[in-house]
């Protein structure tokens, strides 16, 4: 059966959620080098700053998105919106590291609930022949939004400062609110099963999910320590590496690039081959990347690798947010997929922290990578592992 407007128009919304998200979320990469330099912030602090978001993403999509499961996915995706966009604005005013954090901590408790309700809700609206591929695609609008910002940052930088940079991406946060007020509808399926007595933690510990939930957490929790320490130290590393800001700057935007690429595909090969396949596989190859990238040291192919990092790791962790979009009904399906974004978020934590450790004692790029390539691993074997019925 051909996909009607609705579906189409959804899907659109919440692709375009996620690039507000990617944007929020990258634009303190990005600033990073600047900020760091004007207020000789340490290594250690900066990656302090950077899992001071994650915190609030953590929190948001714990506590916050599983209330879509009893509220409605609209209001709560306004709410984080609002969030998001005030706080951004808010931070162009930060003069120190403490309320540098603060801002970066109550813009993630919006971002954090962003996602999962937008997973949630095109899990509603799409076919159910090709959910995964939808899922991932909206999911895809994260690292669009972070390439757009990488774009444009650093000329935005030198022009007007990076304070310039904040304004803009939380006035256009904002312009979301409308479009989600007026446009987006509720799925008839979750009006159908509207305020859950059982949309709560206990339900995925049931007989039924208890193991599998167990081990996409575990899968979640170790991507994304590999994938925020990439995604927030990769231009500061590539920027101690000699590159000028810039290129610091468009090294992240490179492995963004990869995930735009990857993400879809991803989608595409889910829905031929199997979730647990496709995306076991691209970890697994992540962690080889991570692995051997010390020996393009010095070369124009480390570009290359980073695109494909980027196409891997960003490509895998969307693959396990379709997967819990599957493994859960609609009545607990933003819980479910709240709590696992958020046990995968508390890796999301660690890993700048543990950046900013390895930094700190002086390692580079290849040895930092080489670190991360064990979570990279252990997170594909685990996926190959998921027992829920509903996931091939």
């Amino acid at each position: 059966m051909p996909m009607k407007a609705i579906q189409f128009l959804i899907i659109l919304i919440c692709f375009m959620c996620n690039m507000l998200d990617g944007m929020d979320v990258l634009i303190i990469s990005y600033t990073a080098p600047a900020i760091a330099k004007a207020w000789s912030i340490s290594p250690a602090n900066l990656g302090i700053v950077f899992s001071s978001g994650l915190v609030g993403m953590t929190v948001g999509a714990i506590f916050l998105a599983p209330l879509a499961d009893r509220f409605g996915r609209k209001p709560l995706m306004i709410l984080a919106a609002a969030i998001m966009g005030s706080c951004i604005y808010l931070t162009s005013f930060a003069t120190d590291v403490n309320l540098l954090m603060v801002y970066r901590f109550i813009s993630g408790l919006g971002i954090g609930t962003m996602m999962a309700c937008t997973a949630a809700i095109t899990a509603e609206y799409a076919p159910s022949t090709t959910r995964d591929f939808w899922v991932s695609t909206v999911v895809a609008g994260y690292p669009t939004g972070a390439v757009l910002t990488g774009i444009s940052s650093a000329k935005i930088m030198e022009e007007r400062g990076w304070e310039h940079l904040f304004e803009l991406a939380g006035l256009l946060t904002f312009l979301a609110i409308p479009i989600l007020f007026f446009l987006l509808k509720e799925s008839d399926d979750f009006k159908a099963k509207a305020k859950p007595k059982d949309a709560k933690l206990s339900a995925l510990f049931t007989p039924e999910y208890k193991w599998s939930t167990w081990q996409l957490w575990s899968a979640l929790f170790l991507s994304f320590t590999t994938l925020y320490f990439l995604m927030n130290w990769i231009p500061k590393l590539a920027s101690n590496a000699g590159l000028s800001m810039e290129l610091a700057i468009y090294s992240g935007t490179i492995f963004n690039l990869g995930a735009i690429v990857g993400i879809p595909v991803q989608g595409y090969f889910s829905t031929r081959f199997g979730l647990k396949k496709s995306i076991g596989t691209l970890l697994l190859i992540t962690a080889v990347l991570l692995g051997i990238f010390g020996q393009f040291s010095g070369s124009n192919l480390i570009l290359v690798v980073l695109f494909f990092l980027g196409f891997g790791v960003q490509g895998s962790f969307v693959g396990l947010y379709a997967v819990a979009a599957r493994m859960y009904p609609t009545a607990i399906r933003s819980t479910g997929i709240g709590w696992a974004i958020g046990m995968g978020r508390l890796g999301g934590i660690l890993g700048p922290i543990l950046g900013g450790i390895l930094v700190g004692v002086g390692l580079g790029m290849a040895e930092s990578f080489l670190f991360f390539a064990l979570p990279s691993l252990i997170a594909g074997i685990i996926t190959f592992k998921i027992s829920a019925k509903t996931i091939s």
